[in-house]
């Protein structure tokens, strides 16, 4: 179960699941209530557990995996996503100063005082009950949670309102030739249109974006099973691939 209310989500699930969205597009602040929620970045893994609060950068690639715990409760969590309009909004209130470009880790812990235990205490009521969390409500429990993330001095995470910049595309596709998002979105996350993001790809590669993608991917495929005796069904998944039928297709096509 996931229901949403404005920009808050309550989490439910009795089984490993992965989620579907793997760009993070917002900053969004995560509250573990129980189970594990294991993210995959390009450089590793980090595995939130109950009790955790973290704050997650936007525009970064993650896969998220949501497991009950190994005792059999449900996965539970709380996810406050703090999007651009209402953070740009606070910062012009109360005279914020726009912060650079940040740099720091892409997921920050953060410290569980007994404010920001109590703020996610003040959601729990809402977590059977979404629809009485009201818009008007959602966004005053927003500026709550800014005004205790501001206290733990996260301001310039929270704060940096610049886009993704034209960076080096070769080192970006072999950190995250894994992920399976839009070409559309990974030429954003380049800092390009997504003209300009073919060309420049062709003329690295020499080839087309989605060839690439798929012979690197059955490339890492085929090391994994005949040096690492890895189960396809095991790997397709974290390879990119978004069903394992199709994967046993085309890996077998270069392979077989």
């Amino acid at each position: 179960m996931n229901e949403k209310s404005g920009n808050i989500l309550f989490s439910c699930v009795s089984r490993s699941k992965f989620e579907t969205e793997q760009v993070v597009k917002e900053h969004a602040l995560v509250c573990i209530e129980s189970g594990t929620l294991e993210f995959t970045l390009s450089k590793g893994k980090v595995i939130l557990e109950p009790g955790n609060i973290a704050l997650v950068k936007r525009n970064q690639l993650a896969k998220a995996k949501k497991n009950p715990s190994e005792e059999g409760f449900e996965f539970k969590s709380i996810t406050l996503f703090l999007e651009q309009p209402l953070l740009r909004h606070y910062a012009l209130e109360n005279n914020i100063k726009e912060y650079g470009r940040y740099r720091g880790d892409m997921i920050q812990y953060v410290k569980p005082d007994r404010f920001i235990v109590a703020y996610f205490s003040s959601l729990r009521p809402y977590f059977d009950v979404p629809e009485k969390l009201t818009p008007s409500l959602a966004s005053l429990k927003s500026y709550e949670a800014i005004e205790l993330l501001i206290s733990q001095g996260f301001e310039p995470l929270l704060f940096d309102f610049n886009e993704p910049y034209k960076i080096d595309l070769e080192s970006y596709m072999l950190e995250n030739f894994k992920f399976n998002i839009p070409l559309s979105e990974m030429a954003r996350l380049t800092g390009r249109s997504l003209s300009t993001f073919k060309r420049d790809f062709k003329k690295k590669f020499d080839t087309t974006p989605q060839r690439w993608l798929t012979a690197k991917r059955l490339e890492e495929a085929y090391y994994l099973i005949t040096k690492k005796q890895m189960r396809p069904s095991d790997i397709y998944y974290d390879l990119g691939f978004e069903n394992f039928s199709h994967f046993s297709k085309v890996y077998n096509e270069a392979y077989r």
